[in-house]
């Protein structure tokens, strides 16, 4: 293993605040591109931790026979434990040996290290606790993309929004990350999804740590890889799994740790369209049972609670959106070693 040295970043202004990094590839059929992955991340990391998420191709093990790079450690899961279980490993060990910041890369090719001091900077500087890439900020290689994966994102992108309160987000599964280890330590390992949804889940659990999220422009690159994502097979279960976080995270934000007038909001609006259609449909019915008309005075009752009440959460909505962590947290929370 390589000494513990420190990041030589050219900026003058990221050296001044120089901080020891690790990498952690997931790796799980990615025989053909990890040795590529690891021969171009830079000198600037100090680690790199290649997780064996029970391969059937036994990357880990080639990894160990082919690659000559000191800073590499591999990590054998015994049993698979999907993308999200095998990062959390990864997570973990970095923590153990006192690392300051974590990037996550796949070890498919799409993601170019060299692109890594861009998401290692906002942390070392104190501007953000975490970063992800956004492949979306230049139309024309959004327009590249294959359409399948296009729509997808789209639609997970949205979900992932309203679900973990970083509105500021313009590619929220995007899976090249970085994070802080302070702010890593503090994440509930254990609770976080182990498949697929992990990304969105670790944004879900930033939220109520109140975290800094930052996009990082990036390109993704598309060619032979193998992809396991299959959006048709994941919506159903991503949609339950949205709808779960975002009760949750209103729960926590507006009710449990803090209370505002998005809260009132909230409870007022869902109260007043609840009113505005129970009230309609009741004399609705009887309007229908009787066959006669519903007059214009009970009418405008059922439909004024519900126009007010819409009112309401299109307010706490405007108020949310607003609420995006801004003060980073990093500098705040203890050294994980200490």
């Amino acid at each position: 293993m390589q000494s513990n040295s420190k990041l030589a970043v050219p900026d003058r202004e990221v050296s001044a605040q120089a901080r020891m990094v690790a990498v952690v590839i997931p790796s799980y059929k990615v025989k053909r591109h990890i040795l590529d992955v690891i021969e171009r991340i830079g000198p600037e990391v100090s680690k790199i931790y290649v997780v064996d998420d029970k391969c059937p191709d036994q990357s880990g093990l080639f990894v160990q026979h082919k690659s000559k790079d000191p800073r590499v450690n591999v990590v054998f899961n015994e049993v698979n434990l999907g993308v999200g279980g095998a990062v959390m490993v990864g997570y973990r060990q970095a923590l153990i040996d006192g690392v300051d910041i974590i990037v996550k890369i796949d070890g498919d090719g799409q993601m170019d290290p060299c692109l890594l001091l861009r998401f290692v900077k906002p942390i070392a500087t104190g501007q953000a606790d975490y970063t992800k890439g956004n492949r979306f900020y230049d139309l024309s290689r959004v327009l590249q993309m294959p359409k399948m994966r296009l729509f997808g994102n789209a639609a997970l992108s949205f979900m992932t929004k309203l679900s973990t309160g970083y509105w500021n987000l313009f590619d929220p599964t995007n899976g090249y990350t970085a994070i802080s280890a302070r702010v890593a330590a503090h994440l509930p390992m254990d609770k976080i999804s182990k498949r697929y949804f992990f990304e969105t889940d670790i944004l879900f659990r930033l939220n109520t740590l109140r975290a800094v999220v930052v996009d990082i422009p990036m390109h993704a690159h598309y060619a032979d890889e193998e992809s396991g994502l299959k959006i048709s097979k994941i919506l159903g279960d991503f949609l339950f799994k949205h709808l779960r976080n975002l009760f949750k995270r209103i729960f926590y934000n507006y009710f449990l740790r803090d209370m505002s007038i998005a809260s009132f909001e909230l409870v007022a609006g869902l109260l007043m369209i609840s009113l505005g259609l129970a009230y309609g449909g009741y004399h609705w019915s009887i309007s229908e049972a009787k066959a006669t008309l519903t007059p214009t005075g009970t009418i405008m009752l059922a439909t004024l609670p519900i126009i007010i009440g819409f009112q309401l959460l299109l307010a706490f909505l405007a108020f949310d959106i607003a609420n995006v962590p801004r003060r980073p947290i990093s500098t705040d929370l203890p050294d994980p070693l200490d």
